[in-house]
């Protein structure tokens, strides 16, 4: 019989536990979180548009870990955008004003950020 309660327990717990991460009330940490924040911690940008499908492709290498990525919007943002040299999307821009026009792999964006896991 405590078995069978126990049993009950654990499961009703897993339920639960599932049923949270459902309607989004859990956080899990994706594959390049840390990468994500290292970049905009240092200063660097991403700018393009949501219609751009080579943005979406960046946007995509990094998954759910996108939403660290500062990323500027030109649609909305044009004068940020103008005022910091992008004239394609997507474009990196470093602090120092150096801009990377064009999707960059993750190894790339490592590279060029000196980034060191």
């Amino acid at each position: 019989m405590k078995k069978w309660i126990i049993a009950g327990i654990v499961i009703a717990s897993l339920i639960i536990l599932n049923n949270t991460c459902i309607t989004g009330n859990c956080v899990q940490e994706s594959e390049y979180d840390d990468f994500a924040k290292y970049l905009t911690s240092e200063g660097i940008s991403l700018a393009g548009t949501d219609w751009c499908s080579h943005c979406k492709a960046q946007k995509e290498l990094f998954g759910d870990s996108f939403r660290y990525v500062d990323f500027h919007n030109c649609d909305s943002e044009r004068s940020w955008c103008l005022g910091n040299g992008v004239e394609g999307y997507p474009t990196w821009i470093f602090p120092d004003g150096q801009l990377y026009p064009g999707t960059r792999s993750i190894e790339q964006l490592k590279e060029l950020s000196g980034y060191d896991e």
